[in-house]
């Protein structure tokens, strides 16, 4: 057996056309629909790029315990359970998070890994000298905007972008292997994650009169901008999803090349979704979880069953789903601590997995959807209290926790998923409530699938509760969660 995994970053379903968007030019994801299953309620589970990653390892939740970090000593990983089982496991990757305090434990669980480098702020090229920054340019404060534009300057051509570089690894060893047996190849772009840097081949695809300011990197807060800068930003990131689109094409064309489709599972997916000016809003992760952001594409090709061009509605989460389903096609057992399901028989026939899934960050609002209903739960006092991250990595993206953060800490009793293992208690820093996080709001994606008008319904609230209830005690959540939820 053999399985391809496909990974985008920040890739939004309302904007390809196998769920309904008109104006986007991505033929190759409309023809990967051809040929696999689509999945038409699948939500994100732990937010945002390393807590899911960290998901997809596991195969459980991360947010309720901690916040963005490494694999845990105690946690099982997927490809590490591969790998010991036989199976070859190789990483392609243009994601720099791997590499960062916050994700230094993930590419080693694999066989053999390959990074390629420069995207957003990953500090790859040094300059001592300011960079040269076109005077249009809109300017962001900090290091990263800076670096960023240091990194530019050594990508003025498409196949010495990251992107481009990860697919071509991919494809090579795809070519190299393919008459091999029992290895899983994980193609992981960072792209269309934001700045959306491409070239010009791809931004003609979608001519319209501008002549503001360069605007691709759109900040994290309410959308000041102009609707002509808005919309610009729009046709930027649809830019930057036609190359993600093109190098699909480059996968799909291989598996036709080398006969993949036999005997290789293909997994295309993504970690969330992006606003681009919905809600008022830009980016991810500081406003209430819109289905812009939660509900996310998902395709899976299975020649167990061969199954292609069908639908699914049974309710999924990828990022726990995926390593007990490509366990399962392995024939690995998997981890009782894996609270995620295989979906071998939802991408056959339909078969429900589960009544409802969790999804949220870490001391935001803890999120629960059934498919029809989602309930957005917020803290029950303003400064957030009680919260603890739970950890014995404690390291942020790019930084270690702070020794007055330790100060406080404790040893906690062990968790289930633990292993027997006491984790450190760290305290929640003060400062660190989001406003945006407090609302508790309900809505029906029946009559309001834009989220525009939550509802006041007792009923339903409450039926959402016990799916709430019932999940964070599956996944053996810490007791103040539930004091600082009110529940």
């Amino acid at each position: 057996m053999k399985a391809v995994m496909v990974m985008f970053d920040s890739l939004n379903r309302h904007m390809l056309p196998p769920y309904g968007c008109t104006w986007t030019h991505a033929p190759n994801f409309a023809r990967l629909a051809e040929r696999t299953v689509t999945f038409d309620r699948s939500y994100v589970c732990s937010m945002p790029c390393m807590p899911a990653r960290r998901d997809l390892h596991t195969g459980r939740p991360n947010f309720l315990h901690r916040s963005w970090g490494p694999l845990e000593p105690f946690d099982d990983s997927m490809p590490e359970m591969l790998r010991d089982r036989g199976v070859y496991t190789h990483l392609c990757s243009d994601h720099y998070h791997y590499w960062e305090d916050g994700g230094a434990t993930y590419h080693p669980r694999y066989k053999s890994w390959e990074f390629f480098r420069g995207q957003e702020g990953d500090p790859w090229r040094a300059q001592v000298a300011d960079p040269k920054i076109p005077p249009c340019v809109v300017e962001k404060d900090g290091w990263l905007w800076r670096q960023d534009w240091v990194n530019r300057q050594f990508m003025p051509s498409e196949e010495l972008q990251p992107q481009p570089q990860t697919f071509r690894a991919g494809l090579d060893f795809l070519h190299r292997n393919c008459a091999q047996d029992n290895f899983f190849l994980q193609i992981e772009t960072f792209d269309p994650h934001e700045p959306f840097f491409t070239q010009r081949k791809y931004k003609d695809l979608y001519p319209h009169p501008y002549s503001g300011k360069h605007f691709d990197w759109p900040p994290y807060r309410k959308v000041e901008e102009a609707r002509d800068e808005v919309e610009h930003c729009k046709y930027e990131y649809a830019a930057l999803l036609s190359m993600c689109d093109a190098y699909l094409g480059d996968v799909l064309d291989t598996f036709d090349k080398l006969d993949l489709w036999n005997d290789t599972m293909l997994i295309v997916w993504t970690d969330h979704g992006f606003l681009l000016g919905e809600h008022d809003c830009w980016a991810k992760i500081w406003m209430p979880f819109y289905e812009e952001v939660a509900h996310t594409p998902f395709f899976v090709w299975d020649p167990r069953c061969g199954r292609k061009g069908e639908r699914r509605q049974a309710l999924v989460q990828p990022s726990i789903d995926i390593a007990p389903t490509l366990l399962d096609y392995f024939s690995v057992p998997c981890s009782p601590d894996m609270l995620g399901q295989s979906l071998r028989d939802t991408i056959a026939a339909d078969k429900p997995v589960r009544n409802a899934g969790l999804f949220g960050i870490h001391g935001g609002q803890v999120n629960v959807t059934d498919g029809r209903y989602v309930y957005m739960r917020g803290p029950a006092q303003s400064s957030n209290d009680p919260l603890f991250n739970y950890t014995l990595m404690p390291s942020r993206m790019n930084s270690m926790f702070k020794p007055q953060e330790m100060h406080g800490m404790t040893l906690a009793e062990p968790f289930l998923f633990t292993k027997g293992c006491r984790t450190l208690k760290i305290p929640r820093p003060p400062g660190l409530s989001n406003p945006a996080h407090q609302q508790t709001l309900l809505f029906d994606l029946a009559t309001d699938p834009s989220q525009k008008n939550p509802i006041h319904n007792p009923a339903i609230e409450k039926q959402m509760i016990d799916h709430l209830l019932a999940l964070m005690r599956q996944c053996d959540a810490p007791p103040e969660q539930y004091q600082r939820l009110g529940l």
